[in-house]
C-alpha cells in the first residue's frame, strides 16, 4: 500500500497532491502551492447555514415527509417519493459558494457555468454578486481573471485543459466537484494509464461527461468514447467483432472520442466509466452489452486483459431512481417532475413516468398556469410544449418527485399551486 492509499483509508476524503494534503470538503485552494484557506470555520458555517436554509428549506415539506410523504385535502392527494430534491453533493456545492461569498466578500467571485442544473439556484448565486463566466471560458475572461479572484468550480467539475489554464493565472479555486464524480476521474485515469480506452456512458454535451472524458486524455495518451444509447452501444458492439467501416463510425460518434482515436486500434481493450446522473439499468445493459462482445472476440480465458468495469452511478441518482421506482407502483393520475430542464438526474425521473402515466417535466410552479393550461419541457424534442386539460376535475392523487438538484422551496411551490388550482386555500392546506 503506498502512501497516499493509506492515507485514504486512515483519513476518507484526504489525497496526498504535489507532496500537499488536501481535504476534499470545506476549503479553497491556491493550485501549485500549500496555502489554503478553511472556509469551514464555525462563524462563517453558522451563517452559511442560517442563510441556505432561508432561501431553500421547506417547512410543508419537512411536514409532509414527516406524515407519511402524503398531503390530501378536498378531492385533491399529492404523494412525494421518499427521495428527492437536494443531495449530499449539491448541498456541500451551495454551501462552499456561500461560504466563500461570506468569508471574502470584498474579492471577486466567478463561477465557472452553473454551479448546479436549477435556474433558480443559480440566479440566487448571482443575486449574491457571483460572476458567471463560461464554463469552458474562452482567453477573453481567463485573462479578465486576477491571482485575488475565486473562481467557483461547479459540482460536475471542469476540464483539465480549462482547469490548467486558470492554474496559470493563480486563481483561488472553490473546487464543489463531487465526490462521486471524482471516482469516476479516479477510474478513467487508470484505465488511460493502462493503456485501456474508456467507453463512457453518458451525453457527450454534458459538462460531466466532458470533464470526465478531459481526465482520459490528461497525460496525453489516453482515448475515449462517448456512447448514449443502447442502439449506439449495439453499433460499437458490431464493430468490434465484425469491423467496419472506419469514415462512417467516425462520423457517427463526432465529437464523442478523443483526439486520434482509431476504432480499429482503440476498441481491443476497453473500460466502461458513466455520467454519474445516467439510469442504472441502462448503464449495466451498456456493459453487459460491450462484455459479451469482447468475450465473443477474444474468449473468457483472455477478457481480464480486453475489458473493465466499475459501477460508478451517483448513489443519491440511483436513491431517487429507487423512490420514484416505488412510487409509480401506487395508483397515481398523473406524476409532477421538478427541475432544472438540463438537469440529467431529473430527466432520467421524467423518462421513467412517461413510461408508465401522463407527466409533466416543469421547472418550477409558474409552469402550471391554470387547471386548462402546463407548460412543461418535451426532452425528446428539447423544448418547452404546452398542453390543455392536463389536470382532471375529479378525485384525483398526483406523484412528485424532483431532481437532486431542485430545492424544496420550489416543491413546495408546486404543492400550494396544485391546491389552488382547486380552490384549497393556503389557509386549509396548513390546517390539513
Amino acid at each position: 500500500m503506498n502512501a497516499a492509499d493509506a492515507l485514504h483509508k486512515l483519513a476518507p476524503g484526504w489525497t496526498m497532491e504535489r507532496c500537499v494534503l488536501k481535504y476534499s470538503g470545506m476549503s479553497i485552494e491556491a493550485p501549485g502551492g500549500p496555502k489554503k484557506v478553511n472556509l469551514r470555520r464555525p462563524d462563517i458555517m453558522t451563517a452559511v447555514q442560517a442563510q441556505v436554509l432561508s432561501h431553500y428549506r421547506s417547512d410543508m415539506v419537512e411536514r409532509i415527509r414527516a406524515n407519511g410523504h402524503i398531503l390530501s385535502a378536498g378531492d385533491l392527494t399529492v404523494k412525494l417519493a421518499k427521495e428527492f430534491g437536494f443531495c449530499y453533493g449539491v448541498e456541500r456545492a451551495i454551501d462552499l459558494a456561500y461560504a466563500a461569498c461570506k468569508a471574502y466578500p470584498d474579492r471577486r467571485i466567478f463561477l465557472l457555468g452553473e454551479i448546479i442544473h436549477n435556474p433558480e439556484v443559480n440566479d440566487q448565486l448571482r443575486r449574491m454578486g457571483i460572476v458567471t463566466i463560461a464554463g469552458k471560458p474562452k482567453d477573453e475572461e481567463i485573462n479578465q481573471l486576477t491571482p485575488e479572484d475565486l473562481v467557483i468550480i461547479p459540482a460536475f467539475g471542469t476540464e483539465v485543459a480549462t482547469r490548467r489554464k486558470l492554474e496559470e493565472k493563480g486563481c483561488l479555486f472553490v473546487d464543489t466537484t463531487c465526490g462521486d464524480v471524482m471516482s469516476v476521474w479516479k477510474r478513467v485515469r487508470q484505465y488511460s494509464k493502462d493503456a485501456v480506452t474508456s467507453i463512457i456512458h453518458g451525453k457527450a454535451w454534458h459538462e460531466e461527461t466532458m470533464a470526465t472524458s478531459s481526465q482520459a486524455r490528461s497525460s496525453g495518451s489516453g482515448h475515449y468514447l462517448v456512447v448514449f444509447t443502447l442502439a449506439e452501444t449495439d453499433y460499437v458492439c458490431n464493430y468490434i467483432l465484425h469491423g467496419g467501416s472506419k469514415e462512417e463510425f467516425l462520423q457517427k460518434f463526432k465529437g464523442g472520442y478523443s483526439e486520434g482515436f482509431d476504432p480499429d486500434h482503440h476498441l481491443k481493450a476497453i473500460g466502461v466509466a458513466n455520467q454519474t446522473t445516467m439510469l442504472r439499468g441502462e448503464t449495466e445493459d451498456v456493459q453487459r452489452r460491450l462484455k459479451a462482445a469482447m468475450v465473443q472476440k477474444y474468449g473468457e480465458a483472455e477478457i481480464h486483459h480486453h475489458f473493465r468495469f466499475f459501477d460508478t452511478i451517483c448513489g443519491a441518482t440511483q436513491d431517487r431512481q429507487d423512490a420514484l421506482q416505488k412510487l409509480l407502483l401506487q395508483p397515481l393520475d398523473l406524476l409532477l417532475v421538478v427541475g432544472g430542464y438540463n438537469s440529467s438526474n431529473t430527466s432520467h425521473l421524467a423518462e421513467m413516468g412517461e413510461a408508465k402515466l401522463p407527466t409533466y417535466f416543469i421547472k418550477n410552479a409558474a409552469k402550471m398556469e391554470s387547471v386548462k393550461l402546463i407548460r412543461h419541457y418535451n426532452q425528446h424534442i428539447h423544448q418547452e410544449v404546452e398542453t390543455l386539460d392536463w389536470l382532471p376535475q375529479r378525485k384525483l392523487t398526483v406523484g412528485i418527485t424532483a431532481g437532486a438538484s431542485c430545492p424544496n422551496n420550489l416543491i413546495e411551490d408546486t404543492i400550494r399551486r396544485l391546491f389552488e388550482l382547486r380552490g384549497i386555500s393556503v389557509q386549509q392546506l396548513l390546517a390539513a
